[in-house]
């Protein structure tokens, strides 16, 4: 899933949505010189990452996708289930999507890790074109894969995601439900563990 994903797996905790977005950036598996807060997002981003990667269905919805969307079809799919879950918001949390994605964009982080300029460059990019809401529409769609598509170093076509997403919908829409089915359950045991 990409940011809005996250941030719903964060389990409604809005410095760990943050510690979560930023774990995206932090690479290696030594997290020891980050504070404590900031381990949690990037342990919980990973394993947000990998249950999507090993899930079935999306494996078998990325073979589907592999001809179509050939290198970006993984990338695809996290746009893919982001507008999926903006769209179905209200069937998945109680606060209005508008209200949600407001009170993180206003949170102020306390950790002096999030002062790091990409990442906060990031964040105001983010509210300023209100990514998260509009990934609701297929114009949010369509503006977050044609945006994703120039940042990629190699030759993609992600800009074309939108028009396989249309061709596709009933699958992609089905293989979203059955994931958030068992992603659910699954995340809500994660914080229990965790």
């Amino acid at each position: 899933m990409n940011f809005l994903g996250h941030l719903y797996f964060s389990n409604n905790d809005l410095e760990l949505m943050h510690a979560n977005l930023l774990g995206d950036s932090i690479k290696g598996s030594n997290l020891s010189k980050f504070p404590e807060i900031i381990q949690r997002g990037v342990r919980l981003h990973r394993a947000t990452d990998n249950y999507i990667d090993t899930h079935p269905a999306v494996k078998e919805l990325l073979s589907k996708l592999h001809e179509p969307l050939p290198k970006v079809s993984g990338i695809a799919v996290d746009l893919y289930f982001d507008h999926l879950l903006a769209k179905n918001w209200s069937s998945f949390h109680g606060v209005h999507l508008s209200q949600f994605v407001e009170a993180f964009y206003t949170a102020t982080p306390k950790h002096h890790s999030f002062e790091n300029k990409q990442y906060k460059f990031m964040i105001a990019k983010m509210k300023e074109m209100n990514w998260l809401y509009n990934y609701r529409t297929h114009e949010g769609l369509t503006y977050a894969c044609s945006g994703l598509s120039k940042r990629i170093s190699f030759d993609n076509l992600l800009h074309k995601a939108p028009d396989v997403y249309l061709e596709n919908e009933a699958l992609i829409t089905d293989t979203f439900h059955r994931f958030m089915a068992e992603a659910i359950p699954y995340f809500e045991d994660y914080f229990l563990r965790n």
